[in-house]
């Protein structure tokens, strides 16, 4: 199965926000998954991952953050971990969700741990993709170095030779049909070229995002909680190994999985992020 329905709310301020919505497959329904992208990312990040957990009894949404995708930009640039809080609580209030499973990823990562910290009992449990509360500032660097940097493009092979260029280290596996793949989820056609789908303002907020006066505080008593799953890719700039290991030490409902050969960020149709994720989505109600 891989459709989805177009899911609309608005903001606390009147911003048009945007969500795919799957139905899980028949039988005893299991408690939903939220998917939350990365900085510069939206919901087709996940448009291969949402069916394949949808198709274990498991309702999927996968939002478009403010500034991303369908979702509307914010004229105040007001893209920080505390609005984007206060943006999915919205949703979830109003289809009545008041329990799921989150799966994060870099930027989704940080926002389901502060979720977690205000609700508790909103995340009952979390797949938290190559990110943590230490991060390294070689990934850092990358990240500011491009984020808002774009230019418009003049077709999609020139898109596709772009995600090549500047990913051909982070998915080393990846030939041209996936290098296209990406661009589709990456960029959007406005205007007779291509261009990045997301508001350069971002690349504003970016300090803001990583802020935190207690990541492993606030880290240590979400992962004591609940049952996480931390992936990271194993040629990752961003999440250094002994950082990973750290985050699951001696938290006995707390599981590390290393993804071969991926960097910043896994896309979990890797077979590793996928046998780790099938046993978690086994053992979480």
């Amino acid at each position: 199965m891989s459709g989805h329905e177009p899911r609309h709310w608005r903001s606390a301020e009147g911003l048009n926000l945007f969500a795919r919505d799957y139905a899980g497959a028949g039988g005893e329904a299991r408690l939903p998954v939220v998917c939350l992208h990365g900085l510069t990312r939206n919901s087709r990040d996940f448009e291969n991952v949402s069916p394949w957990i949808a198709a274990r009894q498991r309702r999927v949404l996968a939002l478009d953050m403010r500034g991303r995708g369908h979702s509307e930009r914010d004229p105040a640039e007001n893209y920080d971990i505390a609005t984007y809080v206060a943006d999915i609580t919205a949703l979830l209030t109003q289809l009545g969700i008041g329990r799921a499973i989150f799966v994060g990823t870099s930027m989704g990562g940080l926002i389901t741990v502060e979720l977690g910290t205000l609700y508790p009992e909103l995340v009952a449990g979390a797949v938290i993709n190559d990110i943590g509360p230490q991060l390294s500032m070689v990934g850092l660097g990358r990240i500011a170095g491009y984020v808002g940097q774009g230019k418009p493009l003049p077709d999609w092979q020139a898109a596709a030779d772009a995600c090549a260029a500047m990913n051909a280290d982070v998915f080393a596996h990846y030939g041209p049909a996936d290098w296209m793949a990406m661009a589709r989820r990456l960029f959007r056609e406005e205007g007779g070229q291509v261009i990045a789908d997301y508001d350069p303002g971002i690349a504003r907020a970016l300090a803001r995002i990583v802020a935190d006066p207690d990541p492993w505080g606030k880290w240590h008593r979400f992962a004591d909680a609940r049952p996480v799953l931390v992936l990271r890719g194993t040629v990752t700039d961003l999440l250094d190994a002994d950082v990973a290991e750290a985050m699951v030490a001696g938290k006995p409902r707390a599981v590390l999985a290393p993804v071969a050969g991926v960097g910043h960020a896994p896309m979990m149709d890797e077979p590793d992020a996928r046998a780790a994720m099938g046993r978690f989505f086994d053992r979480v109600d």
